[in-house]
């Protein structure tokens, strides 16, 4: 570990296109405590092994509620697999966040440290997903008909029993929801229109636990959500790409199916990257920039080839990038520098 001296002299880190700090180890997290920044410190790490391990440290330096991990996917974007619904719920929070924080909420205020692998930092995210709103019911009097329509528009599936992350059940005047940041689902229990109380309630046995303080508080489910313009543009596809019809039909239908996410960028108004929702006068810090540049290279690479032969059977080609290739020029603003959003540094 530095000497303190050493790390309060951070605080005349200039305001260059790249500064380079080479940290003994276990530093790490006092290091990234004491940069100066006004927005927010993005730390971007070669896996995600990495960036949990560096937020749960950091967490140990400085409030924990001010840092958060921007997970990936587990999947490619263009692969015909959906992601978590634990990991779409973790992300949008993020997002939320960075969007709009709520001051008055410390478990959703201003985040000051997002770590994120680099291939989260690449991933081509749909525009404003910041600005979806949770299903947040905390009051007294709500409709039980506008909470199940909400749930059903954030992507829920309503089942007969919750047992997985995104269910959501109802039995006469009972409401449970598993949101998928959550480790337990909750239970609303409504008499009318008014809410007479919200607990936790265990998998396995369904019996009810603790009171939940803080209410519903239930984010979507999934990054593409089917709202009519979403089904109006799956119609319209459906003859220009046949290998995915089907896919595109149910889209179309307003049917949530596995794989949906693959079309995204065909689908919505336009893509974006963390790097681009990021606040204003915010910093970053790339750990162990060669490992990150390398990392960043074997993804593109890989969406690349995985992205043509994937498309083979559909149309040819796709009808706009699908791929983290999207991001084509990030790779180089994460590694090397870039004055769009404040200064980057590098460590060791």
């Amino acid at each position: 570990m530095p000497a303190p001296s050493m790390i309060l002299d951070l605080a005349g880190l200039p305001d260059a296109d790249l500064a380079h700090l080479d940290v003994v180890t276990g530093a790490g997290p006092f290091v990234l405590s004491r940069i100066p920044v006004d927005g927010v410190l993005l730390v971007v790490t070669a896996t995600t092994r990495e960036a949990e391990g560096l937020a749960a440290a950091l967490g140990w330096v400085v409030d924990p509620g001010v840092v958060s991990v921007f997970p990936s996917w587990e999947t490619l974007p263009h692969e015909r697999l959906s992601p978590r619904s634990d990991t779409v719920g973790r992300r949008l929070a993020v997002l939320r966040r960075l969007a709009h924080p709520d001051a008055a909420d410390p478990a959703h205020g201003p985040l000051r440290f997002v770590i994120a692998p680099i291939r989260s930092v690449l991933q081509p995210l749909a525009r404003r997903l910041g600005d979806l709103t949770p299903v947040s019911k905390t009051g007294d009097e709500h409709n039980l008909e506008d909470v199940v329509e909400a749930l059903v528009a954030a992507a829920y599936t309503r089942t007969d029993l919750v047992e997985r992350r995104g269910d959501f059940a109802v039995r006469g005047g009972i409401v449970d929801v598993f949101p998928p940041t959550e480790e337990h689902p909750v239970r609303v229990e409504f008499w009318g229109d008014t809410i007479e109380e919200v607990r936790w309630f265990r998998v396995g046995d369904q019996r009810s636990l603790e009171v939940a303080e803080h209410g519903l508080w239930a984010p979507p489910c999934r990054e593409l959500l089917l709202t009519p313009q979403v089904r109006q543009r799956a119609a319209d596809l459906v003859d220009q790409l046949p290998g995915v019809a089907d896919l595109l039909t149910k889209v179309s239908q307003g049917i949530a199916v596995d794989g949906m996410e693959s079309l995204l960028p065909a689908l919505v108004d336009g893509m974006e990257t963390l790097l681009d929702v990021l606040p204003d006068a915010s910093r970053m810090v790339v750990v162990e920039p060669e490992r990150v540049r390398l990392r960043a290279h074997d993804l593109a690479a890989t969406s690349e080839e995985f992205l043509d032969a994937s498309w083979t059977n559909a149309a040819g080609k796709p009808p706009t990038s699908l791929s983290l290739t999207c991001a084509r020029g990030h790779p180089r603003r994460v590694c090397r520098g870039g004055r769009s959003r404040g200064s980057p540094l590098t460590t060791n």
